[in-house]
């Protein structure tokens, strides 16, 4: 028995010391974690102030002063004058040049990122698209717009190239930089990289084994895009497609460098209101901005939607 007492009591001897130092390295790595978090919090507290400084208060306050009249009542009256012809037709041609915009973008940008990500092209083109990429869906407003209007304008380089050596006016044929097709053409110039951007990870989610059964079962290669490709690609594509309409509908730099006030959009006419040029109803301007949020916001929804429906295949 006593034999078994010493052993006992040398066993607790030596683990006690190690539970007591294993406690102790607990003890300093929880401390370690302790502040390595605040300091990742403090990281983030720049982000969090711009956030709510430049993006929820002034959300939140349009959204209450949309509620209220010049005078500090309460009414719905904004609403109801949402619903004016001019205010109509600015919503309808918003939305039809978001929309051609996003169609367009996402139907060059995909064959675009196909091309560069299942062609078969060197390494060294893929890496300068996605650069440029990354570059020209940032370039927007009045920058973008006077290069459109210096090259596409009335007397821009490619309007005078084409009157002079090929015989060919655009605007007797129609066109003009500051319509409808003008604007759209100037959003496909950032629509279309943000295309390759965000479905480039989606087309390299694409497995090769899925292609080699295809072809092992005796598939062409439209075959394989039609049943296993698309079908894949599209949740991404769908909701890439919102998000560019989102995009596009809120920009308004770019179509107020481009076209001033001569094309009736939601951003200028909003822009007119808020700045007291028309109708001096800030209030009707903070419901216009209301009716955006909203159309942008379910934009956004449908696209993190797809998005999260999408990425089950690149996992």
């Amino acid at each position: 028995m006593s034999s078994n007492t010493d052993i006992a009591d040398v066993v607790a001897k030596t683990v006690a010391p190690d539970q007591s130092g294993a406690a102790a390295r607990s003890g300093r790595v929880a401390a370690v974690l302790s502040a390595f978090g605040s300091a990742s919090f403090l990281g983030l507290a720049p982000f969090l102030i711009f956030a709510i400084v430049f993006l929820i208060l002034p959300t939140f306050g349009l959204v209450v002063q949309a509620f209220f009249d010049n005078a500090g009542k309460f009414t719905f009256q904004n609403f109801v004058d949402l619903t004016q012809p001019t205010i109509v037709d600015a919503y309808m041609i918003s939305i039809k040049v978001s929309a051609a915009s996003a169609a367009l973008g996402a139907l060059f940008g995909l064959l675009l990122a196909l091309a560069v990500g299942r062609g078969g092209l060197p390494s060294w083109i893929r890496s300068t698209v996605m650069t440029f990429s990354g570059v020209a869906s940032n370039f927007a407003g009045i920058p973008l717009a006077f290069a459109f209007l210096a090259t596409l304008g009335r007397l821009g380089l490619v309007t005078i190239f084409l009157r002079t050596y090929l015989d060919f006016d655009i605007y007797r044929a129609g066109f003009n930089i500051l319509s409808f097709s003008g604007l759209t053409i100037t959003y496909l110039y950032f629509q279309i990289p943000l295309m390759v951007l965000i479905v480039m990870p989606a087309i390299d989610g694409l497995r090769h084994e899925w292609r080699e059964a295809a072809e092992t079962l005796g598939a062409t290669t439209w075959q394989y895009w039609r049943h296993i490709g698309l079908p894949v690609l599209w949740p991404s594509i769908l909701g890439t497609l919102a998000l560019l309409f989102a995009n596009s509908f809120g920009a308004i730099a770019t179509a107020y460098g481009l076209t001033g006030s001569s094309l009736n959009i939601v951003p200028i006419l909003l822009y007119a209101q808020i700045r007291g040029d028309v109708l001096h109803n800030a209030n009707l301007g903070a419901a216009l901005a209301l009716g955006m949020i909203v159309i942008t916001g379910l934009a956004n929804i449908v696209y993190l939607v797809l998005r999260a429906r999408a990425e089950r295949w690149m996992r």
